[in-house]
C-alpha cells in the first residue's frame, strides 16, 4: 500500500511540477576543475576541521563523493594518464617526460561529438627540463597541445603571482604574457570569460578543464587567505610522529596550504555563480579533483611519490547536471583512477568512451539512467620513475588498493606495505612482514602480479 501511495504521489508530483529542460539537455556540458597537490582528507567536508570549503561542500552534497585515486602520485605521469585514459608506463612514464605527439587526447572524442573543447592552465606534459631554464616561460607547440581547440596554458610554474599564459584560443595564437594578480584568481577570470563564449551559442556543447597550480608549494595565497590560518593552531593528522622539524615544518606549510584550498573553493563559488547568470548550470557536470596529494610530514614524510593515503587520496567529487535532482547523490566505493576519468566524462554526456581508453566509465554512478559496467575491484598503483627529488621515495614501486579496504605495495623483489584501511585508516600498522597475514599478503600480491600483466607494465615483483 505504501509504495502504491508512492507511485501515486510521484505521479500526480510530474503532472503539478514537469521536469524543467535545460540547454543541451541531450548533450550536457562538462567542467573540469582541478588543483595540484591537493590531497582529498584536506577538505571541511571529509572532515578536516583546519579549514573551511563551503562550495567543495555544496558540490559533494548535491553531487557524488567518488573515492579518487592518484594512482601515480606525481604531477607529470598523472597528467599524461588523465589526459589519453591511458597508463602511464603507454604515455608519460616519468616527471618531465613528454605526451607522445601522436597520442590522442580527450579533446578528440569531445571534439569529434562536436563539443568546444577548452584548456586553462597547467599542463605539464610537454616534457621540458628545469635545469635548462624556466618552465613558465617555455613555450608548447600548437601541435602539441592536445587538439584542444582553445589552449591557454603554461607546462609548469612554482611561482603563484608570477605566473605566464601563452597559446591559442581559436584561430588566433596568444603570444605570452603574465596574469595579474594570483594564479588560481587570475585563471578562473579567464574561464568565466570562456564561459560567457559558450552561452552565446547555445547550440553547442562544451567540455573544458582548468588546471591551477595551487596548492602545490609554495604555500602562499593571497592576505585574505592567509590571515585566517595561524600554524601553531593547526591541528595535524594522527599519523604525523611528534618530531619536532617535522611537525614545525608541517604546521608552517600547512597554514599556507589550507589558505590555498580555501582560495580555490572561493574560486569554484565564482565559477557556479557565472554558470547561474548564464543559464548554464543545469546542463554542466562539474567535476572537481586533484593529481596527487601531499604527505606534510605524515609519517615523516613530505611532498608526494610515496603510496600513503595523503599522498595518493584526491578529491573526486561530481556536482552539477541536468538537472542535479535528476542525479545520484550521496558517497560511492568506487576507486576512480586516473585513466578513468577521461572516460567517465565521455560518459555523461552519452559518449561511448574510444578503445584507447584503458580505464572505466563511472558516469552510471551520477546517472541513474546510463547503464552500469563491469568495474575492477582494485586501482593499480605506480612510481616507474623516481624523480630524485628531496623528500620523494627514490625506487620504483607497485601497489594496488582494494575497494574491500586493503593496500599492498611493493618495491623491486622485496614486499613494502600492507594496511588494512577499515581498521587502520591512518596506516600505522604495517602487515606486510607478519606471518599472521600472510595469506591476504598473497591474495593482494597475486591481484598486482595481474595488474602487471594486463597493463603491459613491467616490474619484478618479489618471491613470497
Amino acid at each position: 500500500m505504501g509504495g502504491g501511495c508512492a507511485g501515486l504521489h510521484q505521479r500526480c508530483y510530474a503532472r503539478i511540477m514537469p521536469t524543467p529542460e535545460p540547454h543541451h539537455r541531450e548533450r550536457p556540458n562538462v567542467l573540469w576543475i582541478f588543483g595540484d597537490q591537493h590531497r582529498a582528507q584536506a577538505l571541511s567536508c571529509a572532515g578536516d576541521g583546519n579549514l573551511h570549503t563551503p562550495h567543495i561542500d555544496r558540490l559533494a552534497t548535491e553531487g557524488v563523493t567518488l573515492e579518487g585515486v592518484s594512482g601515480y602520485p606525481l604531477c607529470c605521469p598523472y597528467r599524461g594518464a588523465l589526459l589519453s585514459g591511458r597508463y602511464p608506463h603507454e604515455c608519460v612514464p616519468g616527471h618531465e617526460k613528454r605526451l607522445p605527439e601522436d597520442m590522442a587526447t580527450i579533446a578528440r572524442p569531445f571534439g569529434e561529438a562536436g563539443y568546444r573543447t577548452i584548456y586553462l592552465g597547467k599542463w605539464h606534459v610537454d616534457g621540458f627540463h628545469e635545469s635548462t631554464g624556466r618552465a613558465a616561460l617555455h613555450t608548447v607547440p600548437r601541435h602539441r597541445r592536445g587538439g584542444f581547440d582553445t589552449w591557454l596554458g603554461y607546462e609548469n610554474n612554482n611561482s603563484q603571482y608570477d605566473c605566464y599564459i601563452h597559446g591559442h584560443d581559436g584561430d588566433s595564437e596568444v603570444e605570452r604574457y603574465r596574469l595579474p594578480g594570483y594564479e588560481t584568481d587570475a585563471l578562473t577570470d579567464m574561464l568565466i570569460e570562456q564561459l560567457r563564449r559558450c552561452a552565446a551559442e547555445p547550440d553547442r556543447p562544451f567540455f573544458a578543464a582548468l588546471s591551477v597550480q595551487p596548492p602545490h608549494g609554495p604555500y602562499v595565497a593571497p592576505a585574505q587567505w592567509m590571515g585566517r590560518h595561524n600554524p601553531a593552531r593547526i591541528e595535524l593528522r594522527p599519523n604525523v610522529p611528534p618530531v619536532p622539524w617535522i611537525t614545525e615544518r608541517a604546521r608552517r606549510g600547512l597554514a599556507g596550504y589550507y589558505a590555498m584550498i580555501e582560495n580555490l573553493d572561493w574560486n569554484l563559488g565564482r565559477i557556479r555563480e557565472a554558470l547561474a547568470e548564464l543559464d548554464l548550470a543545469d546542463s554542466t557536470h562539474i567535476i572537481f579533483f586533484s593529481d596527487h596529494g601531499d604527505m606534510h610530514g605524515c609519517h615523516g614524510q613530505f611532498a608526494k611519490t610515496a603510496p600513503w593515503e595523503e599522498s595518493i587520496r584526491v578529491p573526486m567529487i561530481i556536482g552539477g547536471g541536468v538537472p542535479f535532482y535528476d542525479m545520484r547523490g550521496g558517497r560511492s566505493d568506487a576507486l576512480v583512477n586516473y585513466v578513468d576519468v577521461a572516460p567517465t566524462s565521455l560518459g555523461l554526456c552519452g559518449i561511448t568512451p574510444p578503445s584507447w581508453m584503458a580505464g572505466t566509465d563511472y558516469s552510471s554512478h551520477r546517472q541513474p539512467r546510463r547503464p552500469a559496467v563491469s568495474e575492477p575491484d582494485s586501482a593499480y598503483l605506480q612510481l616507474i620513475e623516481p624523480t630524485g627529488h628531496r623528500n620523494s621515495v627514490d625506487r620504483p614501486w607497485r601497489g594496488v588498493l582494494t575497494r574491500d579496504g586493503w593496500k599492498y605495495i611493493c618495491l623491486e623483489g622485496q614486499p613494502w606495505l600492507l594496511f588494512n584501511l577499515r581498521e587502520d585508516p591512518y596506516e600505522l600498522a604495517n602487515h606486510a612482514h607478519n606471518p599472521v597475514f600472510s595469506a591476504q599478503r598473497k591474495r593482494l600480491h597475486d591481484r598486482l602480479a595481474a595488474w602487471v600483466n594486463d597493463t603491459g607494465d613491467r616490474f619484478t615483483l618479489p618471491q613470497l
